[in-house]
């Protein structure tokens, strides 16, 4: 295969199999992974080394002498009930005490926090106190429920601990240092200093990711307790926490960071304390992340982030990611909402690394790696037909994915597609519909394809509803932006958008939440929608109550959601209409996901296209000059995603556009690039299709397309 855009993970012992993978698969590069070495004879091979490094956990023997300088956390109890006057409270029993400890060092009266979670007010320094692990609350209100936050001393790195009791290994656990002390800082800058200088080899360094990582908090038994992929306590600490206060004049408190047992995930509107202390971090970590990429330049090698563990501060789509001046970006994708987050990343180039990982939880016997590598490169290849990567690879352990040849097989032929992908549109744009169509939550740019996700690519019950919306947008052919309501509040709605998507269970982030009460907001996409804009709302959209309503533009979206307070109302009859444009690919039994119940049309507005239990599943509705759709629930399927693509197009009144580049069957997709002269029909399942695609012109050809095939044509 042509050399180039494949990076391997390499490990001593494996020289014949790196040898001939990299003719097999064009690779031109090899890295090493956490636990592995590239031997003498693999660095000689003439390909580009890559080198992983994690500076936090680096250096275990200074971190082990400086315990003063360990990351810390704020951790929250789980609430306990009061039966007498006194409560005793255990620490740690919900938590990993291999990875956490309290932190008795500071002043607890003043860093920790007791809280009475039953009438919601702190519990006074001078009613509780601390022996042996345990906080006694002295003068209790019986039968109140308590909790206590504190702040604990990380004593295992998490993604190390991770990677540590994912395979089984038995080495020392490794320390995460807190870079904001100035002391860590030089020994940090030193450490890098050594590292380049004892790595002539080495090309290109492979930074994981930089400082903090996300929130990943395990229990007592060693398993997840909590994972919050865009979590930001992992960074605090009693010094960063007076440098903060004479940055913004105020005090951060415990409860600031743990929030009720929230601990400020995505899914809830940030408070104004809580966006001060992202930033506080953005702007520290980006600063001292530059000056590593400077060090690095200066020994004439590049510098890159792996997207993903660390990245706290390094927000790809936030406003100060670009200062720290890296080469490229590097992420795991294992769909196509993970690759299109990292594909449309700023820089100068993005690599993928696919799913799975050599790692033994898939690679073992009576695994399947095929099978759930093709499920994710079919989702991965319609985002990379929309935005194609630089360059593709793996990561984890060579010697198990060699003991699986079919697997080997495989990764050719994805290998293949992703050059081939490359190739021919890397310097083009695909066909897209003349009108953008925004996103729009609380968060907006700055969670570019980041919407609905606890963890990287993991289902949730919670989220796959409405992820399914974003799955699907990153392979159609629109050009998607993410739009904030302070967008709209400072801004407005921009004229080139022509269709607004709000998805999301009430009261998130990604719905809105008490944003939907603000009339600026609600009076301009009301107006917006009645001059003509497209609106599609999934789940609970614009749901707050409200003036005694629930969906705060049910007129805009003609249905509204029964709660139980207008029961004695009588609600109109719920009667499908058996044909639309919307509904011409759909099966009898859609799949809603966990849906939605008790969702009614309001008098005379919508028109109901499906609807369960006497429940609105699908509905349309004219406002004005302009259009909405309501969905229940939206999984990602190749039947969804069709179906949203005709309702993006016929909520923007420009049903007429939708066969341009279409595919008859919708287990198949067409994707144009007219200023390249291509066009490519893909298969997105592993059986065999047939399908008609409908060419600008009128002609309409015949395709039959092997199981996951790319066929390539010319525009004639």
């Amino acid at each position: 295969m042509e050399k180039g855009r494949f990076t391997l993970p390499g490990e001593v012992g494996m020289e014949k199999e790196i040898a001939r993978l990299a003719e097999l698969w064009g690779v031109d590069a090899i890295r090493d992974s956490d636990g592995t070495q590239l031997s003498p004879e693999i660095l000689s091979m003439n390909l580009t080394v890559y080198s992983t490094l994690c500076l936090i956990r680096h250096d275990n023997a200074w971190a082990k002498a400086h315990p003063q300088y360990r990351q810390q956390i704020y951790l929250l109890t789980e609430p306990v009930t009061a039966v007498e006057d006194t409560l005793k409270i255990d620490l740690m029993k919900t938590f990993f005490d291999e990875q956490f400890a309290p932190n008795t060092d500071v002043d607890i009266k003043k860093f920790w926090q007791v809280f009475d979670r039953t009438d919601g007010s702190s519990v006074l320094p001078a009613d509780w106190s601390y022996t042996d692990g345990k906080v006694c609350v002295h003068r209790a209100q019986k039968f109140h429920l308590y909790t206590v936050s504190f702040l604990a001393y990380q004593l295992w790195e998490p993604v190390s601990m991770y990677n540590h009791i994912t395979n089984g290994w038995a080495e020392e656990h490794r320390v995460p240092l807190d870079v904001r002390y100035p002391e860590a800082q030089e020994h940090i800058l030193q450490v890098l200093e050594d590292w380049l200088n004892s790595h002539p080899k080495t090309d290109v360094v492979r930074f994981t990711t930089f400082f903090y990582n996300f929130d990943l908090i395990y229990n007592q038994y060693g398993k997840e307790k909590q994972v919050n992929w865009f979590g930001y306590i992992n960074c605090v600490s009693p010094f960063a926490l007076e440098q903060f206060k004479q940055i913004y004049g105020y005090d951060m408190t415990p409860e600031d960071f743990v929030d009720a047992g929230r601990f400020n995930t995505p899914f809830k509107n940030p408070s104004r304390q809580y966006l001060d202390w992202m930033e506080f971090n953005q702007k520290f970590v980006s600063e001292f992340a530059a000056r590593c990429v400077e060090l690095v330049h200066r020994h004439s090698k590049k510098a890159i982030m792996f997207l993903g563990d660390q990245w706290i501060g390094t927000e790809p789509y936030g406003k100060y990611f670009q200062n720290i001046g890296l080469d490229a970006v590097v992420g795991a994708a294992g769909d196509g909402v993970t690759t299109r987050m990292i594909a449309d990343i700023p820089v100068a180039e993005t690599e993928a690394r696919f799913y799975p990982y050599f790692f033994p939880d898939v690679f073992c016997q009576g695994g399947d790696p095929v099978r759930e590598s093709t499920v994710i490169w079919i989702q991965c290849r319609r985002a990379l037909m929309r935005k194609p990567m630089a360059r593709m690879g793996y990561g984890g352990y060579l010697s198990l994915a060699c003991q699986f040849p079919d697997f080997i097989d495989h990764v050719t032929e994805v290998t293949r597609q992703f050059k081939e992908i490359h190739r021919r549109i890397t310097s083009t744009k695909p066909y897209s519909a003349p009108f953008k169509v925004a996103v729009l939550n609380s968060w907006g740019k700055l969670r570019s394809w980041q919407t609905h996700q606890v963890a990287h690519s993991l289902w949730n019950q919670r989220c796959y509803s409405y992820l399914g919306a974003m799955e699907a947008l990153a392979g159609l052919p629109f050009e998607v932006v993410f739009l904030s309501f302070a967008d709209i509040r400072e801004n407005g709605i921009p004229t080139d958008i022509g269709v607004i998507l709000n998805a999301g269970d009430s009261g998130t982030a990604w719905s809105g939440a008490e944003n939907w009460a603000d009339p600026k907001i609600t009076s301009s996409v009301r107006e917006w929608v009645w001059n003509g804009g497209g609106f599609i709302g999934i789940g609970e959209p614009t749901a707050y109550l409200n003036q005694g309503t629930f969906f705060q533009l049910a007129d805009v979206l003609g249905v509204q959601k029964e709660l139980g307070f207008t029961a004695s109302i009588n609600k109109p009859v719920v009667t499908p209409k058996e044909r639309h444009f919307i509904t011409e690919d759909l099966s009898e039994k859609p799949n809603w996901g966990e849906g939605n119940s008790m969702i009614y049309p309001c008098e005379n507005t919508a028109v109901v296209l499906r609807s369960e239990n006497r429940s609105c599943t699908l509905t349309v509705n004219q406002f004005g000059d302009g259009r909405a759709v309501y969905i229940a629930g939206l999984p990602y399927s190749s039947e969804n995603a069709r179906l949203l693509c005709r309702a993006v197009f016929w909520s923007a009144a420009r049903e007429e556009l939708f066969p341009q580049w279409q595919s008859d069957n919708y287990y198949t997709e067409c994707n144009a690039y007219p200023e390249a002269g291509y066009f490519c029909v893909v298969n997105n399942t592993p059986e065999r299709q047939t399908t008609q695609v409908h060419l600008p012109d009128g002609q309409v050809k015949q395709f039959e397309l092997a199981p996951m095939e790319a066929r390539w044509e010319v525009i004639s």
